[in-house]
């Protein structure tokens, strides 16, 4: 792994681009923490990866879009040309405009400018699909690969030919067992006498991966993130198009995908820049990236995976984070699998972003996260809702605030969605999709809550982005027992760490009552631990330097742990001489066992809180107040008492769904997914006041159910529309009405229009999408409603605890109550046809595959009840 040395961190230049990336300072006061709480800023709102079919837009579309966007509340979003969905049909207006045509970049343009002019902020991804590559980058500059074969060798046989290479292929070298060949001219290796068993030959080679769901046009290689000629040649072919395009209205990030480079593990030049760096030649030792040749194994791996890990830095990395500086813009990066880049990495990158909700194991959203406290970047993305409930439209609004949940529990606060499928008008209802997503525009008949969900994600990610992070534990990454444990085409740091830190530790450290972040070998270098307490993990291989700097952090006061076994390796090759010493260190330290570990963190430092392990913890610290943001992570209702470190001052909760506040007692009470802000604050902050509580007044009969453009239908009893057969596969809203009669004292008290409970719904009932979630809940209302009382707006219906404050809104007498209740857009999907892209197969080849279709199917629609009037 490559250690970032201290120069690089803290150069003049990095320390202004930092400057340059830090939000605004603080709110003063809590005063104006509860003002910019209630009513953030656009800069806090969700944005979307936008979808670019084809790409077959036009400029009218474009700017439909970009206004729905707006009024739904989504901040901004992020241009991604990918494949075409349709044929050119004129009838239809689809015109696919091949990806860098003329009329491709205008379109981008246009987008620039009228994104500038509607307030949203605009991302692109520097490519189409992912990874990057396309036509222009020659099978020269093409992700590469080590290959090996195998040839049996024949008795007697004095010699064995080289296998059959591809043009562009490179024989390296040949062994037999752990013993190299000599060459026999360019076409054979001599075999000793009495040779048996098989030749190995290593092979410089191409992955011949290409560029995944690219726009028309985009389709050809993925390119080599090892070799800086190959980027550069994108930067030429692509990336300034691009910006030329946008002069005017710079992006306000370029965008660079996860890293899904698969078997990239070499380059051409790989043995001179190895040896360059790790002081050795690879070439004797090549057997030990295929197989064990012993002990040496695993320190030969390191350095292996370790120069891999420096070449996608300096050749991928930092030209593009300059680039982008160049192009008065800033670089967002998903910097996480093959090549095996490590946390550190994320130091060469403006925005970190990560990928996953899984809040108690090791995660790359985590990853993120922690490289963002630990490099000071103030703002973590996430690609959030990727598989969101398969099959597409699915997914309903508990299901997006689940997920979010899980990435602010991980420390992200900027969600970026997955995503908006530009849909025009004329392909109809329920338009067009991406393969493997949620869609989260007007096509989903719930699109008439999306302001309201918006408007909770956004408070979140803005309170996220308030003071510092309080994680008192920083867990070390055993970096180099990563790169030790590669083999060919196994080459990735995320998805090595896995199994490294195992499914207990996570867990451990948050039932225990502290945040955490992860830490590498660069940060450490870089600063140090700037956490109270460190745990290493079953840490094999550690630097000297990495060592030494814990034992100076030790001596300054800080708590180490030590799980599972002490260092007691050298990571590389030519470090054997530090082995020594690395035990010597060791000697001073003993293993605190799995069981024992939480019991030791409690004794070295106070939990910062005590909750149910369903309920996830965030706390952020200001100079007046300290913040706790608590999520029910559960399919049920959550209640007991919770202590929190910084109980000694006065408490509110405030709501993140309607931004309003109330004292808080400690008495945890969360509803199934529920959410709420736990403040902490001398000063206290306004906070409303409790009524009496009144006898509940049912009112689940008697309703009226309107059906766009048809005449009032009286239900006497509350059930799901799609009983009705004509019903069934209606995707759209319907609008229930009702009388209610108030007594004086109602109308005074504090009143709450309250659907009923969630049903627990069974995991037994559909196939759950492997890389995918879903809330374990359904609503009383499917899925999502509009309330109205008196005809004023009194809130929306979307996720638990299913009510509306309709405090102030009834009046003595009789009031009028109105309910728009919208379903899924899967029910429209269901009446079928389902899409056949057979004619965009022949045309263009299968760029993707529709997932989980096999389970569409309709399902319910409308109010459940029951339905009451509840004070509180």
């Amino acid at each position: 792994m490559v250690e970032m040395s201290v120069p690089v961190l803290r150069s003049s230049a990095f320390i202004a681009l930092l400057a340059g990336l830090a939000l605004g300072a603080d709110p003063a006061n809590i005063t104006e923490l509860q003002r910019g709480f209630q009513h953030p800023p656009d800069e806090a709102r969700i944005m979307v990866r936008w979808w670019w079919f084809g790409p077959a837009v036009t400029k009218p579309e474009l700017e439909r879009e970009m206004r729905l966007m707006k009024q739904g509340g989504i901040g901004g979003f992020e241009v991604q040309p990918t494949y075409a969905l349709e044929l050119d049909n004129a009838e239809k207006g689809i015109k696919n405009l091949p990806y860098m045509s003329p009329e491709f970049l205008e379109a981008l343009r246009f987008t620039g400018e009228k994104a500038k002019e509607l307030g949203l902020r605009m991302d692109l991804t520097l490519g189409s699909g992912w990874p990057f590559g396309g036509p222009h980058i020659p099978v020269e500059l093409a992700s590469p690969r080590l290959r090996v074969a195998r040839a049996a060798v024949t008795a007697g046989a004095a010699a064995i030919n080289v296998p059959e290479l591809q043009p562009s292929e490179k024989l390296i070298a040949a062994f037999l067992g752990n013993q190299e060949l000599e060459a026999a001219g360019s076409q054979s290796f001599r075999l000793p006498p009495s040779a048996a068993g098989q030749v190995t030959f290593f092979i410089s080679s191409h992955t011949r991966q290409t560029v995944k769901r690219p726009a028309v046009g985009a389709e050809g290689w993925v390119l080599n993130h090892y070799d800086r000629a190959a980027i550069e040649q994108h930067f030429k072919s692509v990336g300034e198009p691009m910006l030329n395009a946008l002069a005017k209205t710079p992006p306000a990030a370029i965008f660079s995908d996860s890293l899904e480079v698969y078997n990239s593990d070499w380059t051409g030049d790989f043995l001179a820049q190895f040896a360059k760096r790790r002081g050795y030649d690879l070439k004797p030792y090549l057997p030990a990236l295929a197989g064990d040749i012993g002990e040496k194994t695993g320190a030969i791996r390191n350095d292996w995976g370790q120069t891999l890990s420096e070449l996608a830095e300096e050749n991928y990395l930092k030209p593009l984070t300059a680039w982008a500086h160049q192009h008065n813009t800033k670089f967002r990066s998903q910097t996480y699998g093959i090549p095996p880049v490590t946390l550190s990495s994320y130091s060469l990158v403006d925005l970190p972003e990560g990928e996953g909700t899984q809040w108690r194991h090791f995660s790359s959203t985590r990853w993120a996260t922690s490289a963002s406290h630990l490099y000071n970047r103030p703002v973590t993305s996430s690609e959030t809702w990727t598989w969101l409930h398969s099959p597409v439209f699915r997914a309903t609004p508990l299901d997006m605030k689940a997920e979010a949940d899980l990435h602010f529990l991980q420390g992200v606060n900027q969600l970026v969605a997955h995503g908006w499928p530009y849909s025009p008008p004329s392909v109809g209802e329920p338009g067009w999709r991406f393969y493997a997503a949620a869609v989260f525009n007007e096509h989903n008949p719930w699109w008439i809550v999306m302001p309201d969900i918006a408007t909770y994600m956004q408070r979140v990610s803005w309170m996220l982005r308030q003071g510092k992070p309080v994680n008192d534990v920083a867990v070390y990454l055993p970096t180099h027992d990563a790169f030790a444990g590669f083999t060919l085409g196994r080459d990735s740091v995320n998805q090595a760490m896995e199994g490294i830190l195992g499914p207990k530790l996570v867990p451990t450290i948050l039932d225990a009552g502290y945040g955490f972040d992860f830490i590498d070998d660069g940060a450490i270098a870089a600063g140090g631990v700037p956490h109270k307490i460190l745990i290493v993990p079953g840490a094999e291989r550690i630097p000297l330097a990495t060592y030494q700097k814990i034992e100076e952090y030790r001596r300054d006061g800080g708590k180490v742990f030590f799980t599972k076994r002490l260092p007691s390796l050298a990571p590389g090759l030519r470090e054997e001489g530090d082995t020594a010493k690395i035990r010597e260190l060791s000697a001073k330290h003993v293993v605190t066992g799995d069981d024992g570990l939480a019991g030791a963190l409690h004794d070295a430092l106070p939990a910062d809180f005590t909750a149910p392990p369903e309920i996830g913890v965030v706390h952020r610290k200001l100079a007046y107040a300290d913040v706790y943001f608590l999520a029910n992570t559960s399919n049920h209702a959550v209640k007991g008492a919770a202590k929190f470190r910084a109980s000694g001052m006065p408490a509110a909760w405030w709501d993140p769904v309607t931004g309003k506040s109330s004292k808080a007692d400690l008495n945890l009470e969360l509803a199934p997914y529920e959410s709420r802000v736990l403040v902490f604050s001398r000063a206290g902050g306004a906070v409303m006041g409790q009524a009496m509580s009144l006898p509940e007044v049912d009112i689940s009969s008697d309703w009226t159910i309107t059906f766009p453009g048809e005449q009032p239908v009286k239900m006497a009893t509350l059930r799901p529309w799609t009983d009705e057969e004509n019903r069934k596969f209606y995707s759209g809203t319907a609008t229930y009405e009702r009388k209610v009669t108030a007594t004086p004292a109602m109308a005074a008290a504090h009143v709450f229009l309250n659907f009923g409970e969630g049903t627990v719904a069974d995991p037994a009932s559909e196939r759950r999408a492997p890389s995918g979630m879903r809330a374990w809940l359904e609503s009383p209302v499917r899925e999502a409603a509009q309330v109205f009382v008196n005809g004023k707006p009194a809130g929306a219906v979307w996720k638990a605890p299913y009510e509306v404050d309709v405090t102030g809104l009834l009046q003595a007498g009789e009031n009028s109550i109105r309910v728009v209740v919208a379903n899924l857009a899967l029910n429209v999907l269901a009446k079928g046809p389902l899409p056949d892209y057979k004619e965009l197969t022949a045309k263009y080849g299968e760029k993707f595959q529709a997932q989980d279709m096999q389970s569409v199917r309709a399902l319910p629609g409308g109010m459940m009840g029951p339905v009451k009037l509840v004070s509180k």
